[in-house]
C-alpha cells in the first residue's frame, strides 16, 4: 500500500487514521504496516472453494482447493502469522507471497499434513510461468520435516527478509525451514493463503511489513563438470513428435534457438523460459495407464557443444523432469522417463544429477549434445555434469 504525502491538518489526519484502523484493521507507523483480517473481512478476495466458517470454536476461513488473497496490499519484507487446522487425510496448504502483477510468478510454501514427520512435510517452490517447480528445488532450503497436528489449531509464521525467508511451525523460536535463496526473483507482490487440496482452516491472520533488508542472493557453488551453456528450442506438442528421432539438419537450422545459462548448482529451469503445461496425467491415479500417451505433454530441445581433446568416453550424469532423449552427434544414445508416479505409484520424480548416467563416446574436436526434454508437471528442467569414466 502506498500513501501520498500531502499537507493535512493534524485533526483530519487523526480522523483518517482512526477510520483506516476501524475499516481495514490496519495500523501504520513510519517503519511498518500491520494488517489483521477477520475471516469475513471484505479485504479477502476468495477464489475456488473458499469461505468464512467456524471450526473447533473459532471463526475462520475454510480453503479446499482455493485461495484467499489480501486485496490492495503488497509486501516485500514482512512477517505473516496465522493459526491453522487441517482436517483432511491428504492436503497441501500454505502461503503464496510476492505474487507478481501478471499472476504467473510467485513464491509458494506449503505444509503436507499427510507427510507429517517426513523430510518433505514442508515444501518451498517458486512458481514460474504458472508452474510449480517442486521436483527441481528439493532438499535443504526447499523441503524439511516437521510434525503437523491433525484436527487441532497450531500456529504458523512466515518471515520474509530480502532474498531469504523462514517458516516457523508451532515453535516460534526455531524455524522449521530456512529458505536461503528465494528463486522467483520477485522483490514485491501480493500475499495469499492457498490450499491445493484438503480442507484446511485459517484463523487470527495478521501480516506486518518490516523495513526492506539488503537484497543478497545466497547461491550454491556450481559443481565441477557442469554443462552450463545451452540453447533452447520453442516448446512443441510432445505427442506430435517422434522423441527417439534426432533433429535433422534442416530442422535444427529452422529453429530460433534461445541461449541460456544454467543456474547454480547447474539446473536449467525451463519454466523460466517457457509456459508450464497443465495436462491431466492419467497414470498418477491409475498406474496401469503409465505407458499410454498423455495429451498436453510438451517437449523442447536443448543443445550444447562439448569440445574434446581426443577420442574418449565421458560419463554424463543427468537429472531431468519429466522425460528425456539424449542425442550425441545426430544419433540417439538413451531415453529416460522420470515423471511423478511413472516408475511406481509413490515415485516423485525429484531431479538430481545422480539419478541417471549416460556414457558419451566423444570424438576429438566438436561434439553436439542434444536433449529432448518433455514435461507433464511439477517442474520442467534438467542438470548435466561430465565426469571421467572410473577405471
Amino acid at each position: 500500500m502506498t500513501m501520498r504525502r500531502t499537507a493535512v491538518r493534524p485533526s483530519i489526519l487523526a480522523g483518517l487514521a482512526a477510520f483506516l484502523t476501524a475499516a481495514r484493521g490496519l495500523t501504520l507507523d513510519s517503519q511498518t504496516q500491520t494488517l489483521s483480517l477477520p475471516p469475513d473481512s471484505p479485504r479477502w478476495e476468495l477464489e475456488g472453494n473458499a469461505k468464512a466458517t467456524e471450526y473447533l470454536g473459532r471463526k475462520c476461513l475454510l480453503l479446499d482447493g482455493g485461495a484467499a488473497t489480501v486485496k490492495d496490499f503488497e509486501m516485500r519484507d514482512g512477517v505473516v502469522d496465522v493459526d491453522v487446522a487441517a482436517s483432511s487425510a491428504r492436503g497441501f496448504a500454505g502461503f503464496q507471497f510476492r505474487i507478481a502483477a501478471d499472476g504467473q510468478n510467485a513464491e509458494e510454501i506449503y505444509l503436507r499434513p499427510h507427510e507429517s514427520g517426513y523430510p518433505d512435510a514442508i515444501q518451498y517452490t517458486p512458481i514460474l510461468s504458472t508452474g510449480r517447480n517442486w521436483q527441481i528445488y528439493n532438499g535443504p532450503g526447499f523441503t524439511a520435516a516437521v510434525d503437523i497436528p491433525r484436527d487441532s489449531w497450531f500456529h504458523v509464521r512466515l518471515a520474509v527478509t530480502g532474498a531469504q525467508a523462514k517458516l516457523f511451525v508451532k515453535d516460534m523460536e526455531k524455524p522449521a525451514l530456512v529458505m536461503d535463496d528465494l528463486k522467483s526473483g520477485i522483490e514485491k507482490g501480493q500475499l495469499a493463503l492457498m490450499v491445493l487440496m484438503g480442507a484446511t482452516y485459517f484463523a487470527n491472520f495478521e501480516v506486518r511489513t518490516t523495513p526492506d533488508a539488503k537484497w543478497e542472493r545466497h547461491l550454491p557453488p556450481m559443481a565441477p563438470g557442469t554443462l552450463t551453456k545451452w540453447s533452447l528450442s520453442p516448446a512443441y506438442d510432445a505427442l506430435a513428435r517422434n522423441l527417439e528421432r534426432p533433429l535433422s539438419g534442416d530442422e535444427a537450422r529452422a529453429i530460433a534457438w534461445q541461449d541460456v545459462e544454467a543456474e547454480p548448482p547447474g539446473f536449467v529451469v525451463l519454466y523460466r523460459y517457457r509456459d508450464a503445461p497443465h495436462p491431466r496425467v492419467s497414470f498418477q491415479s491409475d498406474f496401469s495407464t503409465r505407458l499410454q500417451p498423455q495429451p498436453g505433454m510438451k517437449v523442447l530441445y536443448a543443445r550444447t557443444v562439448i569440445e574434446s581433446d581426443r577420442d574418449q568416453v565421458k560419463k554424463l550424469e543427468i537429472g531431468y523432469s519429466d522425460d528425456v532423449s539424449v542425442f550425441l552427434n545426430g544419433a540417439i544414445l538413451w531415453r529416460g522417463r522420470s515423471a511423478q508416479a511413472f516408475r511406481d505409484p509413490r515415485f516423485l520424480g525429484i531431479v538430481n544429477p545422480e539419478n541417471d548416467a549416460v556414457y558419451l563416446p566423444l570424438r576429438k574436436g566438436r561434439n553436439e549434445l542434444v536433449l529432448a526434454v518433455s514435461e507433464l508437471g511439477g517442474g520442467w528442467g534438467f542438470v548435466c555434469r561430465l565426469a571421467d569414466v572410473p577405471r
